[in-house]
């Protein structure tokens, strides 16, 4: 079974988003306005979040556009460390990631690394808000799972 066979057989709910890391926000708004617009902007950065291993922040600039039911993020690293630096750095620009909107993240954290995805930037916002970006060496894109309810995040953990 191939990986995207083994990736769609876990029965992961339809992606809500494609994610593109850009080195440019403003540019990238200007080229997929008419697409994807009109775009809301917004800071994305996030303190403690677990990459690789040690807790880093990062300071993020984020806009957001759709697709019919599919939004469209624009993520401009400008510090710190999170697999949005790693990318930038690496020379790499564009898609980065495709989320899934799910009930629990740690149990779909689970069911993908039976089929060889590996956590590598996870954070617990709070007692609802959950995120975890996965990779796995045969997809080339970055999975997000995010755990949140539909009117937002709350208050973060102390």
């Amino acid at each position: 079974m191939s990986e995207d066979q083994r990736l769609q057989a876990l029965g992961l709910p339809p992606i809500d988003q494609i994610g593109f890391v850009v080195k440019d926000l403003d540019a990238w708004i200007a080229r997929f306005d008419p697409v994807f617009g009109p775009f809301s902007r917004m800071n994305g950065s996030v303190e403690g979040a677990d990459f690789r291993g040690r807790r880093e922040d990062v300071q993020l600039r984020l806009g957001f556009g759709r697709s019919g039911g599919v939004e469209i993020e624009l993520i401009e690293w400008q510090s710190g460390v999170s697999p949005h630096s790693e990318f930038i750095e690496s020379g790499r620009e564009g898609m980065h990631h495709l989320r899934f909107r799910v009930e629990d993240t740690d149990h779909w954290v689970e069911k993908l690394a039976a089929i060889g995805y590996t956590p590598f930037w996870y954070k617990r916002w709070n007692s609802d808000t959950v995120f975890a970006y996965l990779e796995s060496p045969d997809f080339p894109l970055c999975l997000e799972l995010l755990q949140m309810p539909q009117e937002g995040a709350g208050a973060p953990q102390p």
